[in-house]
């Protein structure tokens, strides 16, 4: 399994890739610059945050990698690795439905809170990353 160890970087395809669930204590980069956004990230064992611009993008519990995050206004895409099954939070827009698939298998259609806020599980602790997409209906 893999971390990010430089906390956030961005990949040559122009998504970006964070988290280290590998650290027993809180690490962060702040003003972190991508495609003109600013990004900031809190990592460890325990849990993992990404903000754009001082709004909410992912949280997970406990702590993971996600790799090739991709946002656009109606859609999310990322992989995510972790040493044990983890809960994530992702930032959508508010009072919507997104039709979420992890591994390509239909985990159903959600509905956002008022926040925007969508949030699911996913089986981790193997050796290879799961790949989660989010579109909205």
């Amino acid at each position: 399994m893999a971390v990010v160890k430089e906390l956030i970087r961005t990949e040559e395809n122009g998504s970006i890739s964070f988290g280290n669930y590998d650290l027993d204590q809180k690490s962060k980069v702040s003003d972190f610059q991508h495609q003109g956004d600013m990004y900031k990230v809190k990592t460890y064992n325990e849990i993992t945050k990404l903000e754009r611009n001082g709004m909410f993008v992912y949280e997970s519990v406990p702590g993971t990698a996600v790799f090739d995050l991709e946002q656009d206004g109606s859609s999310m895409r990322f992989r995510v690795e972790g040493a044990e099954d983890a809960q994530i939070t992702v930032g959508m827009e508010a009072d919507s439905e997104y039709v979420v698939t992890i591994n390509g298998a239909d985990a159903g259609t959600m509905k956002t809170n008022l926040g925007g806020k969508l949030s699911f599980s996913v089986e981790l602790g193997g050796t290879a990353s799961v790949e989660v997409k989010i579109e909205k209906c």
